[in-house]
C-alpha cells in the first residue's frame, strides 16, 4: 500500500475510537460514501495497518481492580532460557502484558489482580516460580494520568 493520505489517518483515528463502527457511519466522519471508505478499510487491513479489532473491557467491573507492574531480572540471557521464561508467563491470564526492556530489567510485565492477596497470590505461587527469575520489583499502579491504545496517526 502506498504511503498514507489523509483520508486513510482519519479512518484510521476513527477506527481506534470505535472498531465497531458501521462503515457508513464511518464513511460520513471521513467525509467519503461507503463503497470506497469500504475498499479503503480493507486495503489497510490487508496491509497491516490493522492488526485486529478488540472490544476494550472494564477491569474494574471485572473484579480486577489491582495494577502492578512487576520488573524481573533473569540468571541467564541467553535464547533458551528466554524462550523458557516467555513460555511460562505467556500461560499467566493474570499477565496482561509482557515486555522485554533494555536497562535494569530483562521484562517488565503488568500484572492484573482482584486484591493485594490476589496478586500476593500469583506472584508468590505463579511469577517468582518460574525458573531463571533472579529477582523482581513489583510496582503498585495507583491512577492512571494517560492510557490510551490510540496511535498518534
Amino acid at each position: 500500500m502506498p504511503e498514507l493520505d489523509s483520508i486513510d489517518r482519519r479512518i484510521l483515528r476513527e477506527l481506534q475510537r470505535d472498531g465497531a463502527v458501521r462503515n457508513d457511519v464511518l464513511a460520513e466522519r471521513v467525509g467519503l460514501s461507503p463503497s470506497p471508505t469500504l475498499r479503503r478499510v480493507r486495503a489497510l487491513e490487508a496491509a497491516g495497518y490493522v492488526r485486529s479489532y478488540v472490544a476494550l473491557l472494564s477491569p474494574e467491573r471485572l473484579g480486577l481492580g489491582v495494577r502492578v507492574l512487576f520488573e524481573l531480572r533473569l540468571t541467564v540471557q541467553d535464547r533458551d532460557a528466554l524462550d523458557r521464561f516467555e513460555k511460562e508467563v505467556t500461560a499467566i491470564p493474570e499477565v496482561i502484558e509482557c515486555m522485554t526492556v533494555l536497562g535494569d530489567w530483562d521484562y517488565v510485565l503488568t500484572v492484573v489482580a482482584r486484591d493485594i492477596e490476589d496478586y500476593q497470590r500469583v506472584l508468590l505461587d505463579r511469577l517468582a516460580k518460574i525458573p531463571g527469575v533472579a529477582n523482581y520489583k513489583s510496582t503498585l499502579i495507583v491512577r492512571d494520568v494517560k492510557r490510551s491504545t490510540e496511535l498518534p496517526v
